[in-house]
């Protein structure tokens, strides 16, 4: 992408194509009393000015979840209320980004300060209402009634609250998207995880059928979750189009990006958990309050996953749930890298620490104790997953082998006796997370080509995970086709007829089983054609896939390559049936709709040194033991795992969104918000494991998002248990300079 060039939305030359600048609000909480457009319509290049009442008649904004209630969807455009910072109120067309964005600066609105709720457990407790016809800000409560945590015979409980900060997903690509009407119809470019449910959120905003919308989505900026759904000022663009009567394009700026994309994570965990004093855990208990923003959106359900993952690798034999998600005067939460997930390792991972402490046993001791045996699988947890194999000890046991835990304690003691004031911490995480989490068919297709080379579409669409290099090596490996003579297609819902969303770490194990089949099909049926050459059986025509020839079995000799093949059928091929057009030889597809979800797991030593003087923490060393199932492509695994454990390491270290008591963004672009980079990060150890799934063929589960599962608990057990020994039992997140310094300034006051 970055030496050769891509595709990206805003590099797309679309002939009168006009720009969009967006107002947003820049109050957190506000009632619209008047809006002021005169002055932006007769400014230079102006095509025209939209607000709230011109788009009153589209589809609102979907809720997540059919049993939220409908006071509070959000509008595409406010006309009454803005609920906060960031939030896009009037829109503006002209020529170019510039008299856009002058032209936006002209419009006047008045609006009148409403009281701003920030904190989700304020904004839950608070008579106020964001929504005044909603009957609380609470969006959506789970419970697990069946779920009774039995702490009769537990010698020790241990309670913590624990802050799992929220995030701003921070893609190098903001939210950019262009429409156009060609026909009749609505042909949109999409910069997110998959074309077909971006069409069919397009298909419900403006009431069209699936076939009047064409959505065209190739390479993406990264996402992380954060684009998976269209965004309401993506959404209007065909709209904005039809009244220019012309292509318009949006390409957000930065700080309008931070605070409207979706931001991710935002938890407040209240944990307990019990056991005895030989360190086995008995019950486990989470209540849950999730930041929803100020709309609901994607992160309004995700404590589902929470609670799905809840126990993580542990044998615990009770346990308790619930969550409230709560509407704020803040940016909407979405999905963002694991999506819930990652907030149930936090948690439990977070727990099982401050439990040994409790009980005076060793962290790694204590997962020794309780984690699911190997011979256990499958189960059912109870979160109500059916987890399919596992081997929980053999990852710590590799992670603390490699790590050298025991020198590193060694040392750590050394340095508490000497005083010294480079603190060392260790922590550890042991996980599991579940993949391919929603059930869904997938799409892949091979086709021949006249020349022998093989043509593939897919619904999975990539946004850096490397798909067409994978998809290229199985069916290489089913076809015995080089990997330079197959090329993969993807992201256009007029050329692939059937895809879904690239998420949830499930691509191989669905798309690339549905392209793997879709491969073995495209051979059988070119072993028909290549028994009818050879004048054999075609039970007896096998094919070599080290030379790409299929031959009689016992006579390789005499064979026939894929050119020879197509050769012969298009020889035979009707020149009239579509004149102009390159016939279709041989054509396969397939549908994959896997049985159940997968759950890799594994294992993560982070190793810190803090600066007992300054507070600030140095991440010295991540080891990384992760096992995805059978890995496909060691190369695009180690990158996947390396983006997480940066991400998961950032958040614990140095990420975190911030809002003072009146909803203002204090984290609104990278000046403020610390994005981690190489400066901070060492050189991760990775080592792969690979335990096979049952779930389908190819024996893989999903490693995009294990990185940031594992990272963000061990980095984060490791600062406080450097801090241990001064009395120091929690901090939260993000744990920076300051928070540390601060923690052990109130340390050496309780000394």
């Amino acid at each position: 992408m970055v030496t050769t060039g891509g595709l990206f939305v805003a590099d797309r030359r679309l002939p009168g194509c006009v720009q969009v600048a967006y107002v947003v609000s820049p109050l957190a909480h506000g009632r619209i009393r008047r809006i002021d457009t005169e002055a932006a319509r007769r400014a230079p290049g102006v095509v025209g000015v939209f607000t709230g009442t011109d788009t009153a008649h589209l589809a609102p904004f979907a809720v997540p979840r059919p049993d939220i209630d409908a006071a509070m969807i959000r509008p595409l455009l406010p006309t009454e209320t803005v609920r906060f910072v960031g939030e896009a109120i009037v829109a503006v067309l002209a020529e170019n980004a510039y008299q856009a964005a002058d032209a936006a600066e002209l419009v006047e609105i008045e609006l009148e300060a409403l009281p701003v709720l920030v904190d989700p457990e304020e904004a839950m407790r608070s008579e106020l209402r964001l929504f005044p016809a909603a009957a609380s800000n609470v969006a959506l409560h789970l419970g697990a009634e069946h779920l009774v945590p039995d702490w009769d015979g537990c010698e020790v409980i241990a309670e913590v609250r624990v802050v799992n900060n929220r995030l701003a997903p921070a893609p190098m690509e903001p939210r950019v998207a262009a429409s156009e009407w060609v026909d009749g119809r609505i042909v949109h470019y999409n910069a997110g995880q998959g074309a077909h449910p971006i069409r069919a959120a397009l298909a419900r905003t403006y009431g069209l059928a699936a076939e009047q919308i064409r959505v065209v989505t190739r390479d993406v900026g990264g996402s992380f979750g954060a684009k998976s759904v269209p965004h309401p000022e993506e959404l209007l663009l065909p709209f904005l189009a039809q009244q220019a009567g012309r292509p318009v394009m949006w390409v957000p700026p930065r700080s309008q990006d931070m605070n409207g994309l979706h931001h991710g994570r935002g938890q407040v965990q209240y944990l307990r958990i019990g056991g005895g004093r030989d360190g086995r855990i008995h019950a486990y208990e989470a209540a849950i309050v999730q930041d929803a923003g100020a709309y609901p959106a994607g992160a309004t359900g995700l404590p589902s996953n929470t609670l799905a993952m809840l126990t993580g690798c542990y044998d615990i034999p009770t346990a308790g749930f619930r969550s409230d998600s709560v509407l704020t005067n803040t940016t909407p939460t979405g999905a963002y890298r694991g999506a819930g997930r990652p907030e149930a390792a936090a948690a439990i991972e977070r727990a099982v620490d401050v439990f040994a402490a409790a009980v005076g046993l060793d962290p790694a001791e204590v997962r020794r104790r309780n984690l699911i045996a190997a011979d256990r699988f499958p189960l059912t947890t109870l979160g109500g997953m059916s987890y399919d194999s596992g081997d929980y000890a053999r990852a710590l046991e590799t992670a603390l082998d490699a790590a050298g835990y025991e020198q590193l304690r060694a040392e750590q003691a050394r340095r508490r006796a000497e005083g010294s004031t480079r603190l060392l911490g260790i922590g550890l995480a042991t996980y599991v997370e579940r993949t391919a989490g929603v059930a869904r068919p997938e799409y892949g297709a091979v086709e021949l080509r006249p020349d022998g080379s093989l043509y593939a579409t897919t619904g999975s669409s990539p946004y850096g995970q490397g798909h067409h290099t994978a998809w290229a090596m199985l069916i290489a490996d089913r076809t015995g086709v080089p990997l330079d003579r197959i090329e993969i297609f993807h992201g256009d819902t007029d050329l692939v007829p059937r895809g879904g969303i690239t998420g949830g770490s499930r691509s191989v194990q669905t798309n690339g089983v549905a392209m793997w089949r879709a491969a073995g099909l495209l051979v059988d049926a070119a072993r028909q054609v290549a028994a009818e050459l050879l004048e054999a059986n075609p039970d007896d025509v096998v094919l070599d896939t080290e030379r790409g020839r299929f031959h009689v079995a016992g006579t390789p000799a005499i064979g026939l390559d894929w050119t020879a093949i197509a050769t012969e059928l298009a020889a035979r091929a009707d020149p009239d049936a579509n004149p102009g057009s390159t016939p279709r030889l041989l054509h396969a597809e397939s549908d994959f709709d896997a049985e159940g979800p997968t759950f890799p797991f594994g294992a993560h030593v982070a190793v810190v040194e803090l600066d007992a003087e300054t507070g600030k923490v140095t991440l010295q060393r991540l080891v990384a033991v992760d096992d995805a199932g059978t890995i496909l492509n060691p190369l695009l695994a180690d990158g996947q795992v390396h983006g997480g454990l940066a991400q998961g390491a950032a958040q614990a270290l140095l990420e975190g969104v911030v809002h003072d008591r009146d909803g203002n963004p204090l984290t609104g672009n990278f000046t403020d918000f610390a994005v981690i980079s190489a400066t901070e990060l060492p050189m991760f150890e990775r080592i792969a494991m690979e335990t096979p799934t049952p779930r389908n063929e190819l024996g893989a589960k999903g490693i995009g998002e294990s990185g940031t599962v594992g990272a963000t608990p061990a980095v984060h057990n490791a600062v406080v248990d450097a801090l241990a020994h001064l009395g120091v039992r929690h901090l939260d997140l993000p744990l920076t300079p300051e928070t540390v310094w601060r923690a052990l300034q109130h340390a050496a006051g309780a000394r």
